[in-house]
């Protein structure tokens, strides 16, 4: 069994803007499992930067709402709302609330620098 604190896990500055804290990686965790796990976070007011992941990923809204754009499309989202966002597909999303969006990222297979664009 592996249990971590999030409280206890160091915070990064994403290459997308947003604030991350990464739960569970295969490549650093004793887990095998064919995912990864994050906790991000994007300030109100504020917007991560349009990327592309060759993975599919999956947002999941713990807190605040605000705006997710995947390729042409955009839909308003709040706590409590999954977002499957496909492989190759632009994406960024946008805080329009008035709390922090917190949410978890979980991207199959896991995710890696060279992924992202």
């Amino acid at each position: 069994m592996l249990v971590k604190d999030i409280r206890l896990i160091e915070r990064i500055h994403a290459a997308d803007h947003a604030e991350l804290r990464e739960i569970l990686h295969p490549r650093r965790d004793a887990v095998s499992v064919s995912y990864s796990l994050a906790h991000a976070v994007v300030p109100v007011g504020e917007a991560s930067l349009p990327h592309r992941l060759s993975s599919s990923e999956v947002y999941y809204v713990l807190s605040g709402s605000g705006k997710v754009r995947v390729g042409d499309e955009s839909q308003h989202i709040q706590a409590g709302q999954a977002i499957h966002i496909p492989p190759n597909s632009v994406q960024w999303i946008e805080n329009t609330g008035t709390e922090a969006l917190a949410f978890l990222c979980i991207v199959d297979p896991p995710w890696s620098e060279d992924q992202e664009s």
